[in-house]
């Protein structure tokens, strides 16, 4: 018999443990499948692991790794995928925001429709702030535009993928992750599920408006070099612009005799391209810092316990 694994990132939330395991366990009892559990607690500060600890306890199948401290969703999924030993692995946010009645829908489309992964998608966004779905949506347009991997607006982490995709993501060693892209980037067939919002089970959401703002350039900056060329397009305009202008005082000033005047002109002038600049350097910096932190050649995450 085929084995799943189900990969679970975890970071306080001690309360919705064991209600994602009740009614995960509910729905792959139905499944053709072994199953086992990977949870990984990534550093959490609440009771987490002592409740991960409980369930393994209860259950041999459920496993858990535990981080040295916090190294983010994007390392626990890593951890997950890379503990795994099963033919079909999916990756599910244990707050049951991703519906686990989707499991069997999931894993027909790749036993008896041959995909390799089947990913889900939220249509709705209801319950969300409405500022917060705005840059959202933006997001997805934005990096759709500039980049050549394409990002599914509402796509979700979780999916259930085929062993030979999961190893072709491991290989993926970089540092500065953004898995939705390099869920796209590895290729392979994926059939989309939509579905609905749904609310936290438990607990409070761990990302924060500014952490998604972070998270959303580092997918703009680690699969696309737009604003690189941004930059060099923005330095070439007011270069050529900057010569018009010179021409152009220097032409008025030779025919009409004006000389040209206006203190406060100047320094507009000359804020506006100190601000161009430092937006361009801005830019380099961002690309650099990825390259400085890609060099450095450390590990995705540190593992205190594992079992």
């Amino acid at each position: 018999m085929k084995r799943l694994s189900i990969v679970v990132p975890c970071y306080n939330e001690e309360e919705a443990i064991p209600l994602f395991y009740a009614a995960c366990s509910a729905e792959v009892a139905k499944l053709p499948v072994e199953t086992e559990w990977w949870f990984v607690d990534d550093g959490s500060r609440d009771g987490t692991l002592a409740v991960l600890k409980a369930l393994r306890g209860q259950d041999d199948r459920a496993h858990y790794i535990s981080f040295s401290r916090n190294f983010g969703k994007e390392s626990g999924m890593f951890a997950g995928l890379e503990a795994a030993t099963g033919d079909y692995i999916a990756v599910m946010d244990v707050d049951l925001q991703d519906p686990p009645a989707l499991l069997g829908a999931m894993l027909a489309g790749i036993q008896a429709e041959g995909f390799d992964c089947v990913a889900t998608r939220r249509v709705t966004r209801a319950g969300e702030p409405k500022l917060r779905s705005f840059f959202a949506r933006s997001f997805y347009r934005v990096i759709n535009r500039i980049s050549k991997t394409e990002v599914v607006d509402g796509a979700r982490d979780f999916r259930l993928m085929t062993r030979q995709m999961v190893d072709a993501i491991l290989s993926l060693k970089e540092v500065s992750r953004f898995s939705k892209g390099i869920f796209s980037w590895v290729g392979f067939t994926t059939k989309w599920l939509e579905y609905e919002n749904v609310q936290r089970v438990a607990g409070e959401t761990k990302w924060s408006f500014w952490k998604l703002l972070l998270y959303s350039l580092d997918g703009i900056i680690g699969f696309s070099t737009a604003p690189l060329a941004l930059a060099s397009v923005m330095g070439m305009v007011f270069c050529v612009l900057a010569f018009v202008l010179i021409l152009y005082f220097f032409i008025k000033t030779l025919l009409w005799g004006d000389p040209v005047a206006g203190f406060p002109a100047m320094i507009c002038i000359i804020l506006l391209l100190g601000g161009i600049q430092l937006f361009c350097i801005g830019i380099l910096g961002q690309y650099l810092s990825k390259t400085y932190l890609e060099s450095k050649r450390r590990p995705l995450y540190i593992a205190r316990e594992k079992e």
